[in-house]
């Protein structure tokens, strides 16, 4: 696996699973990419309930997979180099955690290991309506360089079915990391 770029992607426990086995699903046809995976124990129960597959799958899709209170792991050190790191979904609880340092466990702690080294940083938050702490939470994460990106559907390009709208947010939050997937494109009018 030398010469690859890695992604670390948490799953955490907000709705919105598909996002992050879709991703793992896109991956794998990505060679240059290696990805490296914390799922937390919210985020199996999750995947379970929406999409009705085991943690083994999605630890299948996976190239490494770390256990989720393992601080002591390869991505709690910020001399194991990534491209950086995606929560897929975010939950309020990860996000506030990462706004406020809090390293618990392996998804907060790796998250917090990709601001300090300036890496790239993507939270795909899923919580609607949003109050005040989670906005301030938002706030705080970008005011430290990390990025906050919604999975909301786009209608530009006509999707003709939930596949396709989820494959769309795959493909743009991936466009973040210039991991190129084909996803479809705004031509302008």
């Amino acid at each position: 696996m030398a010469n690859k770029r890695r992604l670390v992607i948490g799953i955490t426990g907000a709705t919105g699973s598909v996002y992050a086995v879709r991703m793992l699903e896109t991956l794998r046809d990505v060679p240059d990419i290696e990805t490296h995976v914390v799922v937390s124990p919210s985020g199996v129960l999750n995947i379970k309930y929406e999409l009705e597959i085991t943690r083994q799958a999605v630890h299948g899709l996976a190239d490494c997979v770390y256990g989720f209170r393992d601080v002591g792991a390869t991505l709690a050190s910020g001399g194991f180099a990534t491209v950086g790191m995606v929560v897929v979904p975010c939950s309020m609880r990860t996000l506030a955690a990462v706004a406020h340092g809090f390293s618990d466990n392996l998804i907060t702690r790796a998250a917090d290991v990709t601001l300090k080294e300036r890496r790239r940083l993507v939270l795909m938050v899923r919580e609607t309506p949003l109050n005040l702490a989670h906005l301030r939470n938002m706030t705080a994460v970008t005011e430290m360089g990390g990025i906050i990106f919604p999975p909301l559907p786009a209608f530009y390009h006509h999707p003709k079915s939930i596949d396709e709208m989820v494959d769309h947010t795959v493909a743009r939050v991936l466009e973040l990391f210039d991991i190129d997937v084909n996803g479809p494109q705004w031509e302008g009018t």
